[in-house]
């Protein structure tokens, strides 16, 4: 078997597109491999985002052609946003590539591995701006790159956002929802090969079913999904704050399997840079929105990401961005400095915010948030929580760790368990009691009763 390794950069929609990939070649004959130094195919699927992504996914094709120089690698194939936004530079600077595949040309990951075929005379199929139409369904193998216990699935693709800062909806196209029965079918397909939390993703969550003329598409596939009975975990990311339906809330809120957790970039809290953002809203408009969520659903744990440094921000309009953290009191955050990037909007907005003022921003925004963090963790001490159960820690082999409700996997933190009756055996993926014990800014420490 010829054998493919696979560097998958980015969010987790480009992992899903990693793993159909993977999946589709398995399904022929080829064998995946972990380690990119014994492949003879090295795939790198590419993040086009943001600069630092961008860095990243060119510091990772550079050593994967490396490899193909020392004669370890016959074939390189990068694949993803990088390729859609950047597909004939890429082309022209680096002619040691093979192959260059899109976002929407998922399905073309056999013809440009197949070692008969020349992947510099295929056609090139471009995806322009709005014309994507590429969708992975239930039909579609998939190799799983996630713990076996967990699993993303994702219900969208594109985006129609007007967003100053974004570049996605230029390499993923307009936003188009999987159809229900699809989603329904690869959980369930998922569920049985020992899944045991399904992660709900897109680029915008909380459109899913809009195009197809399903308002509340989002709440139904919730509830459905809660019904199948090998899951236990229904987790929703990247969902839009003016689309934050009480049909949603209800949904998270009426079902035990739902997580109370909600993934839902805010940005900013000026009224004056959401406007320049094209975001909308305002900090008070945000806080009812709070306020809501936190109403229908008591104890959910809420996460956003903000964007400190585009291109106007004042001092003033950071403090208030600091205020409003302050007054909300996220459950986790993430923090952001602007990033420069041609072709969109904001790229032509003036004046620009320099480098060290955006990081000390972000500096004093993540401390401010660190002892919120702090805070509310300590307030879990001595309480019961359900646990889902993932092995030995990352951090200490002495350790195991695990994951409450309130932390998805990779992005939050961990609950490091140190403690459990005797002669238990704890199985990844399922749930147990921990009664926490310690807590800092973004860990818990906890024992299994």
């Amino acid at each position: 078997m010829k054998k493919v390794g696979f560097v998958s950069l980015g969010c987790p929609k480009n992992l899903v597109d990693s793993e159909v990939m993977m999946g589709q070649l398995k399904q022929s004959g080829y064998e995946i491999v972990t380690d990119a130094q014994e492949a003879e195919t090295v795939v790198v699927n590419t993040c086009g985002f943001i600069e630092a992504a961008k860095q990243e996914s060119i510091d990772a094709i550079l050593e994967a052609t490396g490899l193909k120089d020392e004669g370890k690698a016959k074939r390189v194939v990068v694949a993803g946003c990088l390729v859609e936004r950047y597909r004939d530079d890429l082309m022209k600077e680096l002619p040691e590539v093979d192959a260059f595949i899109g976002t929407n040309e998922i399905n073309r990951i056999l013809e440009v591995a197949d070692e008969k075929n020349d992947p510099r005379e295929l056609p090139i199929y471009k995806i322009g701006n709005k014309t994507a139409t590429y969708l992975y369904d239930e039909n579609s193998p998939r190799l799983l790159a996630t713990a076996q216990h967990t699993a993303f699935i994702k219900i969208a693709e594109g985006c129609d956002r007007p967003c100053a800062f974004c570049s996605i909806p230029n390499m993923r196209g307009s936003f188009r929802s999987r159809r229900f029965g699809s989603i329904m079918k690869e959980a369930q397909d998922l569920a049985d090969q020992g899944v045991k939390e399904l992660v709900l993703i897109a680029q915008d969550s909380s459109r899913y079913g809009e195009d197809l003329g399903d308002i509340d598409g989002l709440a139904v596939l919730i509830n459905e999904l809660c019904k199948l009975e090998k899951i236990e975990w229904v987790r929703v990311m990247y969902a839009y704050p003016t689309h934050i339906s009480d049909a949603f809330l209800e949904a998270i809120a009426n079902n035990p399997k739902a997580v109370k957790y909600l993934d839902m970039p805010l940005q900013h809290a000026s009224r004056k840079i959401l406007k320049s953002m094209k975001r909308g809203g305002t900090r008070e408009s945000l806080e009812k929105l709070i306020k809501r969520v936190r109403e229908k659903v008591p104890g959910i744990a809420i996460r956003t990401t903000f964007i400190v440094g585009f291109p106007g921000e004042t001092e003033e309009d950071f403090a208030e961005l600091m205020s409003f953290v302050q007054n909300c009191e996220f459950d986790n955050v993430g923090v952001f400095t602007y990033s420069d990037e041609e072709g969109t909007p904001a790229f032509e907005i003036e004046p620009k915010v320099d480098a060290k003022t955006m990081k000390s921003r972000r500096t004093r925004l993540m401390k401010e948030q660190a002892k919120i963090s702090k805070r509310k963790n300590k307030a879990k001490i001595g309480k019961t929580f359900p646990v889902m159960f993932e092995g030995v820690s990352q951090e200490s082999d002495l350790l195991f760790q695990g994951r409450l409700e309130s932390q998805a996997q990779e992005i939050d933190g961990y609950i490091l368990i140190n403690d459990m009756p005797d002669d238990f055996e704890p199985k990844v993926g399922e749930i147990y009691n921990v009664q926490i014990t310690e807590a800092h800014e973004y860990d818990l420490i906890g024992a299994i009763i």
